[in-house]
Parts: C-alpha cells; structure tokens; sequence
C-alpha cells in the first residue's frame, strides 16, 4: 500500500491530483486545514492510499519480470555452453582411437558431473556388453543403461529388518544430516507414505535440540498425521524412548544437522547409532551440493556407519552424476530421493533405473545441440 499527502488551494484540487497520479482506484484517507509549516504548499491536505500499484509501479514490475526473464535464459544457455564445453573436452579427439558412440556417451556421463575415471571404466564396461564398439547408437545405449545399472546399489527400506514386515522388532531408521539437507521434512514424508499410508503404527523422536523450533515444527507434522512424538536431549533418554517403542511397527528418529566442524558436539550420539544393531541410520544429503563438499560431508558423517544414502533437493540440480560417485565410491546403497517441498507426495524409492533415467536424460544431447 502507498500512502501520500497532497496540497492545494481546496480540497477539490488536491483530490484531482492524487486522481490523476495514483488512478480512480485510490483511497481518500482524510481531509484537514495543512499546518503551518506546509502552508506555502496549499491552504488544504489530502491524504490517499493506493493499493493498486500505480502506474510507475507497474512499468517497474514490468521491467523486473523481463530482467528475471533474461536471466532466467542467460542461465540456461551458461548450462548448455558447460555442457557443450564438456562434451567438445571428451570428444573422440580428446579419445584416441574411441567410437562415437563411445565418446559421445562419456561426454553425456561427463556433463551429468559423473568423475572421468568413472565414466571411462562405465563406457569400457557397455563396450564389453556391446561386444562391438561400432554398433548402433540406439543398441549401444541399451548396453550403456545395462552397465549403469549394474553398478548402482538401492535398498529402499526402512529399519535393520530390511522390510520384513513378519519381524516383530520395531523398524527403526534414524536420518543424519547436515544443516539445510531436508532431514524433518524428509522424516515426515517417509512417516506419511511408509507409515500412515500402509495402516503401521508409528511414532516420531527428536533429539534435534539444537535447532531453534525444531521440535515444535515436528509436532505440528505428528498433530497432522495424528502419530505419536517424544523430544528427547540425551543419548539415555534416546535409548529410553526406543525401550518404551517396543510396541510400534516404525520408528523414525530425526537429528541435529552437524556441519563438518560439528563433529565433536556429534560423536555421541555417533556412537550410540553405530552400536545399536536395530538402528537403521541413513545419511540425508542434498543432490544440489557441490561435489567436492558432498564427498567432504560424507567423510565426515563415516563415524556414524550409515547403512544408506538418502538424497533430497533432486528438483534443484540437473547434475545427478555425484549421487553415483558416492555411492560406488563408499559401497552404499541409495534408499529414497527427494525432489519438491510437497509433503508427502515429493518423495520416491531410490532405484537403479530411476538413477539412470536421471543420468541420461537429456544431458548429451543438450550438449550437442548446443554445440
């Protein structure tokens, strides 16, 4: 809203010129004799509020939503140049002695951000598959797809028990984290869809305290579902809690994101997960993050023994190659992937084709038409 004074010689003159710059559409908030001291700018103040932005404020958002445009576009072209950078870098050239279809498909692994060693010993591998580096391109994908998979590990389950639902011990899955990586949304969603949605009694933990309303924004989400909640401080009474859970089918602890300087004020509770054989932890991280910092952040995250990799934020990143460098490079499993804020619908079991599908999806021909 805009508010502004207006002076004339009557009341009539003022009116007529906050009509003309603010619109019809405008307020008239009060009349009054002006004072003193404003005098010399009219015998009378009017004062109007417009909602409607006017017409400069208009010209204006104008100008922004075209400049958002622009770089929206700027930025998508800077993508199709990385790519095209990339795939002019691994050509056939750069390759002695490799088939198109080869250097093509190292090119497409190389702008997905997948590591050159990898992608080399991945193409070797389809080669192999293929039985011929000259065949078809449409054939040499397929074998491609099939040694992508082959190489790509997903459990996604919740709990020790790997799914067996005939185990009467509780599921138990604690999800570890960096700050920002989606661990409470993330819990919420695998509670919603794992839980509610299979008719499995199910109770949330927090032992998130660091973190300012942590628990109060998880016990907005259990009033939601209608689940039980129990915060917690300590490792004993964590410990505690999981005795009284004896009786729910699934147990989903959230956590205080660590940065990798945290890691002393984590070893605790560390080590509490790493000596609990009922506890599934798995490591939540951002598919957005840069590669070296993800591979620094699940180096750091070791002294917790995660079972699985859990990756959020899909819908943020185009370049799906690091969740495959670290998985193959660790021996993880992936679990679920994450890809929008939506609770509970933006989330879904990892598997090996849905990875590729991410890997391949377009990224090479991207490059190509942008060359």
């Amino acid at each position: 809203m805009r508010i502004k004074s207006y002076f004339a010689a009557t009341v009539e003159d003022a009116v007529a010129q906050a009509r003309q710059e603010l619109g019809a559409e405008a307020m008239l908030v009060s009349t009054s004799r002006a004072p003193a001291e404003a005098r010399h700018l009219g015998d009378y103040e009017v004062v109007f509020a417009s909602i409607a932005p006017p017409p400069e404020e208009h010209q204006q958002e104008a100008v922004q939503d075209r400049l958002a445009a622009q770089v929206a576009e700027l930025k998508r072209e800077l993508e199709g140049m990385r790519r095209a950078l990339t795939h002019s870098v691994f050509a056939p050239s750069s390759w002695p002695g490799a088939p198109p279809a080869s250097a093509d498909a190292y090119a497409q692994l190389a702008a997905a951000e997948v590591t050159p060693d990898l992608a080399r010993e991945i193409v070797r591998g389809a080669e192999s598959r293929a039985a011929s580096a000259a065949l078809e391109p449409a054939a040499f994908r397929g074998a491609l797809v099939e040694e992508l998979q082959s190489r790509i590990a997903a459990e996604p389950v919740l709990g020790r028990s790997r799914g067996d639902t005939r185990s009467a011990a509780p599921h138990v899955t604690a999800l570890v984290g960096p700050p920002g990586a989606g661990k409470t949304t993330t819990l919420v969603k695998l509670a919603a869809n794992y839980g509610i949605a299979c008719r499995r009694p199910v109770v949330l933990l927090s032992a998130d305290t660091y973190r300012v309303a942590a628990a109060e924004q998880l016990r907005h989400f259990a009033a939601i579902l209608g689940v039980g909640l129990q915060v917690v401080d300590t490792v004993a009474a964590l410990a505690q809690a999981l005795e009284e859970c004896r009786g729910k089918d699934l147990v989903l602890i959230d956590t205080p994101g660590f940065a990798g300087s945290d890691m002393d004020h984590a070893a605790e509770l560390a080590r509490f997960f790493s000596h609990r054989s009922d506890v599934d932890t798995q490591l939540v991280l951002p598919a957005s993050m840069k590669p070296p910092d993800l591979t620094r952040m699940i180096d750091a995250f070791a002294i917790f023994h995660p079972q699985r990799l859990l990756f959020t934020r899909l819908d943020e990143t185009c370049s799906c190659g690091p969740i495959l460098n670290e998985s193959v490079r660790i021996g993880k499993p992936l679990s679920f992937f994450a890809n929008g804020q939506r609770i509970p619908e933006d989330i879904e079991t990892a598997s090996a084709a849905r990875l590729v599908e991410l890997l391949l999806a377009g990224g090479g021909r991207e490059a190509r038409s942008a060359a």
